[in-house]
């Protein structure tokens, strides 16, 4: 478990994370989310031991990470911006990780290139952007560590090959039961593979949840009736949003679907539809509702 209590780091006179609290269970995918400077590649520096922070603590599986030698091999990090030698190949950059992390998988390594169709030998330099992000994250993965770190992570690759890395990282956490944490501005990038989804804003983790109970917990309805209406007319109901339209009105509605659902049905509407919403509109809403809007978080 990766677990940060009141965390806290510095850069001179700015404050990049503020007393950020959370835990991240093993075997999870998470998805941090929030504009560029909201302080997510520090907080994967934090976690990777690079950076010490100013107060607070960053543990995995109870252990302090900053100076920690041994428990730093269970872990692996991809930074956004990436850096080979010069003239390096794909087999001498593989060299590299594996000098750090005794367990690198050749046999993986070498296998995924193959199915990712990279070129298995060659200069690193002649590659496109794309290529070397899937080079760099497959050379995690082959490094078999309990936590894996991507900032930003399918940046600058195409929507065929984004979606095989996601097959390769499903099957990683699936067969081993690794921890991957990823970054993104972009919540669509991250929603259809995550487990968990957080909201970091201002230094903070300003909202998260699990994404099936997100997803099955917040819906919306379009009701209308014989005679004029309110949002008093559904109390007992949590109305997180009401917006009416001449004789129609449309709820987002935070609870169980099924009871939700019988409780409008008890009021005799003319009309009932109820509708699911995208991961992207339920945390439009749940923004809303804390006082935040959403697109000041994701650009």
């Amino acid at each position: 478990m990766v677990k940060a209590e009141a965390l806290t780091k510095s850069f001179g006179k700015t404050d990049v994370l503020r007393n950020l609290t959370c835990e991240i269970r093993d075997g999870t995918i998470y998805g941090l989310i929030g504009a560029n400077g909201a302080g997510k590649s520090t907080f994967l520096r934090l976690i990777s031991g690079i950076y010490y922070p100013d107060s607070g603590s960053l543990k995995v599986d109870d252990e302090e990470i900053f100076d920690n030698v041994k428990k730093k091999k269970d872990i692996v990090f991809v930074a956004d911006e990436f850096y080979f030698p010069t003239g390096c190949t794909v087999e001498q950059y593989a060299s590299i990780y594996s000098v750090f992390y005794e367990s690198f998988d050749y046999d993986f390594f070498w296998r995924k290139l193959e199915q990712l169709g990279l070129p298995l030998k060659g200069k690193i330099m002649n590659f496109s952007k794309g290529m070397k992000r899937q080079l760099v994250m497959l050379c995690a993965l082959a490094c078999r560590c309990k936590v894996v770190l991507f900032d930003e992570t399918f940046d600058g690759l195409d929507p065929v090959v984004r979606n095989m890395m996601k097959n390769i990282i499903y099957d990683e956490v699936a067969n081993r039961n690794i921890t991957v944490i990823m970054t993104s501005h972009n919540l669509r990038e991250l929603e259809d593979i995550c487990d968990c989804l957080g909201v970091l804003y201002k230094g903070g983790i300003l909202f998260e949840g699990d994404v099936a109970n997100i997803t099955s917990s917040v819906f919306k309805a379009q009701v209308a009736f014989a005679e004029d209406f309110s949002e008093k007319n559904f109390i007992g109901l949590n109305v997180i949003s009401f917006k009416k339209h001449g004789s129609v009105a449309e709820l987002i509605i935070k609870g169980n679907r099924e009871e939700c659902s019988e409780k409008l049905k008890a009021l005799n509407p003319l009309l009932l539809d109820i509708l699911p919403l995208t991961l992207e509109e339920i945390f439009i809403y749940e923004m809303e509702l804390l006082g935040y809007a959403y697109e000041n978080l994701s650009v």
